[in-house]
């Protein structure tokens, strides 16, 4: 199976993992699945770090890149085809352009999302596969 990591879900996997769900730690842990990490992630954490809306624990910006390769996380970049058709995602439970971003992008892939955000969660009703 492929998930997409949430944002939040990437810094806590690799700075604070008592923070994850035991369900969610268990598909981390087995390698039969594949854990991808977007683009749009390393987007976000750097923009809130910059503003300074994001604790990350001691760590910078740029080293999520190799936290999240040595988890064993896929690194994905945002399509042109995703881009492009983002406006697609309706309704708008959720305001945040990012998290907006990596739920379009789940969708389109058929990636499940992990995610403790309920405001992610309720677009379950528009076929977003979520876990957490």
């Amino acid at each position: 199976m492929t998930y997409l990591l949430d944002t939040h879900t990437l810094i806590w996997a690799t700075t604070d993992p008592e923070k994850l769900s035991p369900a969610v730690r268990q598909i981390l842990e087995d390698s039969v699945h594949t854990v991808l990490v977007s683009s749009i992630s390393f987007w976000e954490i750097a923009l809130k770090h910059s503003i300074q809306r994001i604790t990350l624990n001691g760590l910078m910006p740029e080293d999520f890149v190799e936290a999240a390769k040595k988890t064993g996380f896929e690194l994905i970049n945002l399509d042109s085809a995703t881009a492009c058709t983002y406006h697609k995602l309706l309704p708008l439970y959720h305001r945040d352009p990012f998290d907006r971003m990596l739920i379009w992008q789940a969708l389109r892939a058929g990636y499940r999302l992990i995610s403790k955000d309920e405001n992610i969660h309720r677009y379950a009703s528009e076929g977003l596969q979520l876990v957490w």
